[in-house]
């Protein structure tokens, strides 16, 4: 027996979801009152499993509803194979596997890899899910991160002070499949750069620090206007995941009733089989009210819950909300309100999504939206344009910029007057909507002024429909000029470089006659003219030919 068993405790500190700002797990620490534990147990392989098996008790002993996570060394699975002790532990607590995360926690330096896979698959293979920890700040091989394929990264906070990294990672894992946490977070900028940088979950002491009782509510700072904001597609369902409330299909509505009393929280109970896969659906009111009326409790007390139920709704884990909008579109108006669970692809829920959660989320986007949108074209301004161009960037993804404006606009507005100016400048943007479609976005950055951000074999389409058709005012021809920066991976490194190098081959557009087309490619010189004549700049092309300020 080790001396440690009589003085360590375990602390419990909360994973949040940004998003939603709901605690979304909880992961269980051990606090030795005496020695350094942790030291021997990263030298002692069967010592660490004890520990993961004891922190899964301690926080049995808590009674909580939420998934655990637990940490273990890397060379502890990648010499014991796995965790058997655990299973059976997970079992005897009358948890399931798929609720427990266990965090794989550096050194990885001389862990053999193959053994650690192996260990991984294995429990893979019995429910447990698998987070990468320490990611940043550790040792991790990055071909073994994503031989992995972990559930969950979690990123050291030092991170955020270089949003880039932690932009690729986002981008690495929405391709494994695996969400973004930040640990170690403190302070209130620390959670906005968390957020803006794509993370969906963090924990830290700006949340709520570590503590022997598992914490009942958790500060999430409320967040600067913009931040997080939803991608044009709709967000990943993956953001609004809350923990959910699961009991076995064999569960009787008297052990329904006992969880629902019990955690006023919980708006449902969704029933699995054995391999954690939803069978039915079981509606906080709905059940309440039958099990409240007259003879309900006589009635349906010890009669199984999956009687009072219905069939879950269910979405997978790549889905977006506005998927999960639709699932709850289908079927009668008195299910509007239940949960939806989410699930992988194994059919084993991972959690549940709240329409409220939904709607709160999509209706703020679509407020910040429209507050930047022009309101003579109501076409999205700079902000939206340069937003996407830095996401691309961070991607790694080529794309197209083009900057399109009117000819000698002034002249339009002074000889036809304004209102014909202004219908023409609305008349411009829809046919470059219209023209792009889903294929790219328009954004009218002032005056008469447009950007357009696109794949380039969305540019036939483009100039089709904005340089080859005739466009007149007052019966007088008017021209358009359009120049384009064709930047391909690791050309520019942010939006300011695109802007600048879209700048001249803007000036050498306006420095065409008729209608113009100038298409250069980032970090080459020289450029292309596609549509236009040779001729001296027109007065006021000076002040046209300046550089972008977006």
């Amino acid at each position: 027996m080790h001396p440690w068993t009589d003085t360590l405790r375990f602390a419990f500190q909360p994973v949040v979801n940004l998003r939603t700002g709901a605690v979304a797990a909880l992961e269980i620490l051990a606090r030795p009152e005496t020695g350094d534990v942790l030291a021997e147990a990263r030298r002692d392989p069967v010592l660490d499993g004890r520990l993961t098996v004891s922190a899964l008790r301690a926080a049995a002993r808590k009674e909580t509803l939420l998934p655990l996570h637990l940490n273990v060394f890397a060379a502890t699975l990648a010499d014991l194979g796995g965790l058997t002790p655990l299973y059976d532990a997970v079992r005897a607590a009358g948890r399931r596997a798929w609720e427990v995360t266990l965090d794989i926690v550096p050194p990885y330096t001389h862990v053999p890899q193959r053994a650690l896979l192996e260990a991984v698959a294995s429990l893979r293979a019995q429910g447990f899910r698998i987070s990468a920890d320490g990611i940043g700040d550790g040792d991790v091989p990055l071909r073994l991160l994503t031989d992995l394929s972990p559930d969950l990264v979690k990123l050291d906070a030092s991170l955020l002070t270089r949003p880039a990294a932690v932009r690729a990672m986002r981008t690495l894992c929405e391709e494994l499949g695996a969400l973004v946490a930040v640990e170690g977070v403190e302070t209130e900028l620390q959670c906005a750069a968390a957020l803006s940088a794509g993370a969906q979950l963090a924990q830290g002491e700006l949340f709520a620090p570590p503590a022997r009782v598992p914490a009942a509510d958790v500060y999430v700072p409320s967040l600067a206007p913009g931040a997080g904001t939803l991608p044009r597609s709709g967000p990943s369902v993956r953001e609004f995941v809350r923990p959910a409330a699961v009991l076995p299909l064999t569960a009787s509505a008297g052990q329904v009733r006992a969880l629902l009393t019990g955690s006023p929280d919980v708006s449902g109970v969704l029933l699995a089989d054995q391999y954690g896969r939803p069978v039915r659906s079981v509606h906080r009111s709905r059940f309440l009210l039958s099990m409240s009326g007259r003879y309900g409790h006589a009635l349906y007390a010890d009669r199984p819950a999956f009687k009072l139920g219905d069939a879950p709704r269910t979405v997978g884990v790549d889905a977006t909300a506005w998927q999960v909008l639709d699932v709850v579109a289908v079927g009668g108006r008195d299910r509007t309100s239940d949960d939806v669970a989410v699930v992988d692809g194994h059919g084993r829920c991972v959690g549940v999504v709240r329409l409220a959660d939904l709607v709160r989320a999509l209706a703020e986007s679509r407020v910040e939206e429209a507050a930047g949108l022009n309101p003579l074209t109501r076409l999205p301004g700079s902000d939206a344009i340069v937003s996407e161009v830095d996401r691309r960037i961070s991607d790694g993804r080529a794309f197209t910029l083009s900057w399109l404006d009117i000819d000698h606009f002034k002249q339009v507005n002074d000889g036809a007057g304004f209102a014909a100016g202004d219908e023409l400048i609305r008349a411009v943007g829809r046919a470059l909507q219209q023209a792009v479609a889903e294929h790219a976005r328009v954004g009218h950055i002032g005056g008469d002024d447009f950007l357009v951000l696109a794949d380039e074999q969305a540019l036939g389409p483009l100039v089709t429909a904005v340089l080859d058709v005739p466009w007149a005012v007052g019966g007088r021809p008017v021209t358009l000029s359009l120049a384009t920066v064709v930047c391909g991976p690791g050309s520019v490194s942010d939006h300011h470089q695109a802007a600048a190098q879209l700048a001249p081959l803007k000036k050498a557009a306006k420095a065409l006659n008729g209608g113009s087309w100038v298409l250069g490619r980032a970090g080459l010189p020289g450029h292309e003219v596609r549509r236009g004549g040779p001729g001296a700049a027109p007065s006021g092309a000076g002040y046209a030919a300046a550089e972008p300020q977006w």
